[in-house]
């Protein structure tokens, strides 16, 4: 009896339409398509996880810059400032504190000024 991979080749391909879940129209039903489509799929993902990290610090900046504008001073200065008096916080805590703890963000301004 001759072997043959058929299991194999068919776990293969079920993998791949297994992973199309969700897509539209032949990317998701046709082997040649959904095989490229998963694999630029695999791509933005990559990209993505490494964008979310930009995407938020960009948030924190502009939410601690409003803090800071509530405060009346600059983003610029007040960075300056936490980094001179050797305040180590980073810009998510400063965000976070910005929006939760207005009180304890002003306390931190007045220290920076």
């Amino acid at each position: 009896m001759r072997s043959v991979n058929g299991t194999i080749h068919k776990n293969r391909r079920k993998k791949i339409l297994k992973a199309t879940k969700g897509f539209r129209a032949g990317r998701r039903r046709l082997y040649r398509t959904a095989k490229d489509a998963v694999m630029k799929s695999g791509q933005w993902a990559y990209n993505d996880r490494r964008r979310k990290k930009r995407d938020f610090r960009k948030l924190w900046i502009v939410r601690v810059n409003a803090g800071c504008r509530l405060e009346g001073i600059s983003y610029s200065r007040f960075i300056h400032g936490l980094k001179k008096a050797n305040i180590a916080l980073d810009r998510k805590t400063l965000s976070e504190l910005s929006i939760h703890k207005p009180h304890v963000f002003k306390e931190i301004v007045n220290l920076v000024r």
